[in-house]
């Protein structure tokens, strides 16, 4: 049986044409300002609570209502701004229809209050479903209109929770307000949160469209925009607007469009005018656009959408296309004053001081661009990309042999080999020859807990912003072979390269651990005469009471060669069956040890690791082998007469080319290395600036 068709009760309906109308306290604000806009007003003030959903708050100086025209205010398709169906031909005024007030009062408990030029005192009325609760009742009242809206969508429990996160409801707020603001800039608005003393959005009565979109979106924006003027009498449109040139993009655009003086949406238009920004801006960003197209009223239909957002009108592609060939010429004809910037300025601490969270972010919001404060010259660094030198790109040369096998040769002496020293006296020396070396090796996973924890240890104590300055440093040079100068930013800075260059063999012990190539020794070498001649060291601190050194020796190689196992598997450390060293691990492509101290580093793997604990055995031999490879003086001092012809310039291309290069990929500056010395900032450019001011 088919269902009976029924009339709607007339409350049903009110309150489906409401929900249409008023889809959220957004939309009720705009149908408030356009009204506000409608009187005449000079100034609108906004306030809300939690969103709008518990209270919104306008109040202009307008004309007011009239006592008489309070009591059918809120009633639906009652309107001073149409008389006949004809008028909409000729609409000059926001609101026509008489529906706004009407669908608020449906959802929400409205109070307004009103008083006209003439009248002695204002009124006020309550209402209730579109019908006056009491009488109009006498109150005190400023000239104009204030209207309270409570409780908005009260008897709509399923809008009401899916409205139920206020701080997006205010945003969108003040979008609408301030979308009414740049365009309106004769008119003050203000728009705050109840219960603040400072408003979020305020701008003064005869202020310039500029002005407004400094204030409300940014002196950033402001100082970027070009502005826009058109006419085509043939489709009886004219445009004015303010669009942002080439040399300023976001991430999301915004986009200000207002037809015949109301806020609408055309997605069209903004398509078409992003194309054009395309071959301008970076990919994904957008600019910012503020558009006022004034269209003769009978090729235009503003009855298409209960929220007014939508409008049709006549020759539309050929519009679109209009505005779209204005806005390319435009930026054609700025584009010869495009601007770059090198940089992007933030603080960085001084050397020894541990940053303070809370500061971390507010410099990173400096960085991003919100901050407005001017940028002076003095913190500005400009760069030229022709000062760069030849020999960045001058890499040790590869061997042909294959691409994983590196020929290298130890730092030498005329003969060839390099020096070690060798006898018991203070200064005496004999040279000894440690063979020349080769690079191989393959790759597995790391799965062993123990080194999973030890690099976890190593990220926790990582100091981010040292990690920064190293990831974006500048390489100036080295001072010796115990330090070197960086700039960063503005900052001129000495680091300490034995601290850093043994951080990074450390971590990169633990990050490719099992991993590592393999510098063979193209002579072994007996681990027992590598001991002895460390015995010989000074550094290896052996006394008369540790006893006979061919002693100790015997029991270095002894006990090595019982580790060997391991320490090839896991170090590419080999060593025979006879107790000879085969190979070193090579921890970087380019960069080979200081051979002279492979004496003491044996000595030292026997004497300072606690072989009984897994992960404390690791640490250590990770550790030593670390302080083996680090950047560092000479054991003994080279003669200059035995030196190799332009090694002073290869340890320095080393330094330069491979060094600095693997800590700006991959090391994590611990910190400890923010307070022991390893960077010190020597000079700064705003400071020198200082110094120059008071000359």
């Amino acid at each position: 049986m088919a269902a009976t068709i029924r009339r709607l009760d007339e409350a049903v309906v009110n309150r489906i044409a409401a929900g249409e109308v008023i889809q959220r306290p957004a939309n009720a604000i705009k149908e408030m300002i356009e009204n506000c806009l409608d009187a005449g007003s000079t100034s609108i003030h906004v306030t809300v609570k939690e969103g709008g959903l518990k209270l919104i708050q306008i109040q202009d100086n307008g004309s007011g209502i009239q006592k008489n025209d309070m009591e059918i205010v809120c009633e639906r398709f009652t309107t001073s701004k149409l008389a006949t169906f004809e008028d909409l031909n000729n609409i000059n005024t926001y609101g026509f229809r008489g529906e706004a007030l009407a669908s608020i009062s449906h959802v929400a408990h409205v109070t307004i209050t009103s008083r006209t030029k003439d009248s002695k005192c204002a009124f006020r009325g309550q209402y209730s479903d579109g019908k006056l609760k009491d009488s109009v009742k006498p109150s005190a009242g400023n000239f104009g209109t204030q209207i309270m809206v409570e409780d908005l969508f009260y008897n709509v429990a399923t809008r009401r929770r899916t409205l139920k996160n206020p701080s997006d409801e205010y945003s969108r707020i003040v979008d609408v307000v301030s979308r009414y603001a740049v365009h309106n800039s004769a008119v003050g608005f203000s728009l705050k949160k109840h219960g603040t003393p400072s408003a979020d959005v305020k701008t003064s009565p005869n202020a310039s469209i500029t002005d407004n979109i400094r204030i409300i979106y940014s002196a950033a924006i402001a100082k970027e925009l070009l502005e826009v003027e058109d006419e085509d009498k043939r489709l009886g449109m004219k445009v004015k607007g303010y669009i942002t040139n080439a040399n300023y993009s976001m991430k999301k655009g915004i986009f200000l469009l207002f037809i015949n003086e109301r806020l609408v949406e055309c997605s069209q238009l903004y398509k078409a005018i992003d194309t054009v920004y395309s071959t301008y801006l970076p990919k994904g960003s957008s600019p910012f656009l503020y558009l006022s197209l004034q269209i003769a009223s009978q090729n235009i239909d503003v009855n298409v959408h209960p929220t007014k957002y939508e409008v049709h009108f006549l020759h539309e592609e050929q519009v679109i296309e209009r505005i779209q060939k204005c806005v390319e010429q435009r930026l054609l004809g700025c584009n010869s004053s495009r601007t770059f910037y090198t940089q992007s300025l933030i603080t960085l601490p001084k050397a020894g001081q541990v940053d303070n969270p809370s500061t971390n972010s507010q410099t990173e919001e400096k960085a991003t661009g919100s901050s407005e404060t001017r940028e002076y010259a003095y913190n500005i660094v400009r760069t030229d990309h022709t000062e760069r030198k030849l020999d960045e790109y001058l890499q040790k040369p590869v061997s042909s042999l294959s691409p994983d096998v590196v020929e290298c040769q130890p730092i030498a002496d005329d003969a060839g080999g390099a020096q070690v020293a060798s006898s018991e006296g203070k200064r005496g020396m004999e040279e000894k020859r440690l063979p020349s070396v080769s690079a191989t090796g393959s790759r597995h996973k790391v799965t062993l807990t123990s080194v999973l924890s030890l690099q976890r240890e190593s990220e926790a104590s990582a100091h981010h912003r040292l990690r920064e300055m190293l990831k974006e440093h500048t390489f100036v040079g080295c001072v010796n072979r115990s330090f070197s100068l960086l700039q960063y930013q503005t900052s001129l800075y000495l680091v300490n390269n034995k601290n850093l260059t043994q951080e990074l063999f450390y971590q990169i012990m633990l990050y490719d651990f099992g991993n590592f190539g393999t510098l063979k020794l193209s002579e072994k070498t007996s681990i027992k005469e590598l001991a002895l001649l460390a015995l010989q060291l000074p550094e290896c601190g052996w006394t008369p009471q540790d006893g006979d050194k061919q002693d100790i020796a015997q029991y270095a190689c002894q006990f090595l060669l019982a580790k060997a196992a391991m320490l090839s598997e896991y170090f590419s450390l080999e060593i025979d069956k006879e107790g000879n060293l085969c190979t070193l691990p090579l921890l970087l492509d380019g960069y080979i040890p200081e051979l002279e101290r492979v004496p003491l580093f044996l000595v030292r793997l026997v004497t300072e690791v606690n072989w009984e604990d897994e992960k404390n055995c690791f640490k250590d031999i990770c550790t030593e082998t670390s302080m083996f490879y680090a950047m560092q003086k000479e054991i003994l001092p080279i003669p200059k007469s035995q030196r190799v012809t332009g090694e002073e310039q290869e340890w320095k291309k080393c330094v330069e080319n491979v060094l600095f290069p693997a800590m700006r990929r991959s090391l994590l500056p611990s910190e400890e290395r923010a307070k022991d010395g390893s960077f010190l900032e020597i000079a700064s450019l705003p400071n020198l600036y200082k110094v120059f001011e008071r000359c």
